[in-house]
């Protein structure tokens, strides 16, 4: 094969990429492997390993020592691919949601070796309003995150891949604070070794519907739009026959009435929020949707959020009956405890094994990076 026509593909995909990222239409990636179509060396049946982490940095020392370890450590390993689900700092205080801030995470990414993937935090857009933040627009902070990191339908890090990129339409803002129409660019799609992942939307902080700076207009097209996207993940997934789902967003919605780690509780059985919440209830919808969708998908679902700071694996996730629903698996990255004791403590990341031939598809691994030990340092 000539040096040109080893190239031409690549260009062929490249300039098919670009114009339909001109012309406003979706981009369709197909199963995006490692050195082409269908998963590692094109074998869509071929196992691989992904890596999940988020709520990181939170503190200087965890940007300027513990982040650094994670990147290493996971650029270190053999992924297919990584993701972050949301909050680039922490919600009080700084660094403030400066455009500095995004252009750091930029950076952070493009410094991994798999494609990097991102979905948004509430922490570096809904919260930005607080003044400990900066006092910014959320809005116009989250229109600044989707130009800055969401430019392109690529992935990003060093090796990338095209995505699909939802073109409908959410609410932005401009620098003067003129609202507009803009495309919900940060919710994505990709199908990889027969597993279909998205990337979803969906915030702390009650969604954008309390807080400071709470926002029920952008909330009220922003969520439907979430939704139908989640809904179209199914809609792909069976269409391609994939073996497994998995969505990725930034907020615990809460499940359950047991969990002690957020204020968010609720009826396990009708997904109703518990009466003694007063905040509005940001989750309902989707929530309901997305057992919905598990129902009738029947094969392995995984639903991968931040927000709580606390490492689980488990299925909280009942029928209207009070069944289990087996296929459903809840997976919360390592975050931040906001203790000035745990220094890095905290910066982990989640190593997920996924093999389309197995029977459950995924399995997870703690990834203690071992510079980041504090309470029992590494030998």
């Amino acid at each position: 094969m000539t040096l040109i026509n080893r190239f031409i593909p690549r260009l062929v995909l490249v300039f098919v990429v670009a114009c339909l990222a001109v012309t406003g239409l979706t981009v369709h990636a197909g199963d995006q492997g490692n050195k082409g179509i269908g998963g590692l060396e094109g074998n869509a049946n071929a196992a691989y390993a992904i890596g999940l982490w988020g709520d990181l940095p939170y503190s200087a020392i965890q940007e300027t020592v513990g982040l650094p370890n994670l990147l290493a450590d996971m650029n270190s390993q053999a992924l297919a691919f990584t993701v972050d689900d949301g909050d680039l700092k922490q919600g009080n205080g700084a660094p403030i949601c400066d455009d500095a801030l995004y252009t750091r995470a930029l950076g952070w990414f493009n410094s991994l070796e798999a494609p990097a993937i991102f979905t948004p935090g509430d922490n570096d857009w809904t919260d930005c309003d607080r003044p400990n933040n900066g006092s910014f627009s959320s809005l116009e902070r989250l229109s600044h995150e989707r130009q800055v990191l969401f430019g392109t339908p690529n992935t990003l890090g060093k090796r990338t891949f095209p995505q699909e990129v939802q073109t409908r339409s959410c609410l932005g803002e401009r620098p003067d604070h003129s609202r507009f129409s803009e495309p919900c660019v940060e919710n994505r799609r990709w199908t990889y070794g027969r597993v279909t992942y998205a990337t979803l939307n969906i915030q702390g902080s009650c969604n954008n519907l309390c807080g400071d700076g709470f926002d029920v207009a952008e909330y009220n097209v922003r969520n439907p739009a979430v939704i139908a996207w989640m809904r179209e993940t199914f809609a792909e997934a069976i269409a391609r026959d994939s073996v497994a789902v998995m969505l990725i967003g930034q907020a615990d919605p809460g499940f359950d009435l047991s969990d002690v780690t957020r204020t968010i509780i609720r009826n396990p059985n009708t997904l109703i929020q518990a009466p003694a919440i007063t905040d509005p209830d940001g989750y309902f919808a989707f929530l309901t949707a997305l057992r919905d969708e598990v129902t009738a998908f029947r094969r392995p679902v995984a639903f991968v959020h931040g927000d709580s700071h606390y490492f689980r694996v488990d299925r909280p996730l009942l029928n209207a009956l009070g069944v289990r629903l087996e296929n459903f698996t809840r997976v919360e990255t390592f975050g931040d405890n906001a203790s000035p004791v745990t220094l890095t403590n905290d910066v982990q990341w989640v190593k997920v094994l996924v093999d389309p031939k197995s029977r459950e598809v995924f399995a997870y691994q703690a990834q203690i990076v071992p510079a980041n030990r504090v309470a029992v340092p590494a030998r």
